[in-house]
């Protein structure tokens, strides 16, 4: 079995396909091969759909509080970086000082 290329889908194509699945005359997999996805991505979207209305567990991220925490985490790593780049030039500078 060939590996299928990643493919990119817009948000308004991930919500029609939950859309069909929760109209309910078709399974998720029937759907899943309709529109030529995996069943895998499919049954995850619905999970986030879920989640997005509050119908998924209280611990549960909504998909602005994912894209949120990803941004976050992103801007921590980054004045991380920052202040150890601030730490060896104070050393370097104390050191250099020193002479």
């Amino acid at each position: 079995m060939s590996k299928r290329k990643r493919r990119v889908f817009t948000p308004q194509f991930k919500a029609e396909a939950v859309r069909l699945c929760e109209v309910g005359d078709r399974t998720v997999g029937q759907v899943a091969k309709d529109l030529d996805l995996t069943e895998t991505a499919l049954r995850a979207w619905v999970k986030r759909a879920g989640e997005d209305a509050d119908e998924g567990p209280k611990e549960s991220l909504t998909t602005a509080e994912r894209d949120e925490l990803t941004e976050l985490r992103r801007k921590v790593k980054r004045l991380e970086m920052e202040r150890e780049i601030l730490k060896k030039a104070a050393a370097f500078v104390c050191h250099e000082s020193a002479r």
